[in-house]
């Protein structure tokens, strides 16, 4: 029977072989594995976002987003708008050029995602999903509940 610091030791012995291949995969577009999931998780909004809605779907710190933001805007990948009913909060959403950049992105990741498909049969993948989402849930009830939007979608979906 796995013990919790088993479940431990492969959560991140996986993680960081994925980041690390994903990395790999999007160097040559300029953008970290991080990044990448920043713009896949707008992607899947289909809207604009509050920055604090961004880095809860992205189980990340909102300062950590901030300066992906910073960094993205410069870049014409992201756009920052005053949000339409809460002054204090920004609308952050993906700019044409950004919408274009994800698409190269998630296709150079292709060869990511096959590998790790790879190792599932298809049922199991779909329940290594919902058991880490609830994994996720229960370690931090504030992140995105299980079914909710991840960066693990297609662009045409």
């Amino acid at each position: 029977m796995a013990q919790g610091h088993d479940i431990a030791i492969a959560l991140r012995g996986a993680y960081l072989a994925l980041h690390r291949r994903s990395e790999s995969a999007f160097a040559a577009h300029g953008v970290t594995a991080d990044q990448f999931v920043l713009l896949a998780t707008l992607s899947r909004g289909g809207h604009a976002l509050t920055q604090r809605e961004l880095a809860r779907r992205m189980s990340s710190d909102p300062s950590t987003v901030r300066a992906m933001l910073v960094l993205l805007e410069q870049r014409g990948l992201v756009g920052r708008d005053a949000h339409p009913t809460d002054a204090r909060a920004r609308a952050v959403a993906l700019t044409a050029r950004g919408e274009r950049a994800f698409r190269q992105l998630w296709t150079a990741s292709e060869p990511v995602r096959e590998q790790v498909l790879g190792a599932l049969q298809p049922d199991e993948a779909e329940t290594f999903v919902r058991l880490l989402a609830r994994v996720a849930h229960r370690l931090n009830p504030e992140s995105v509940p299980v079914g909710g939007p991840t960066p693990s979608h297609s662009p045409e979906e």
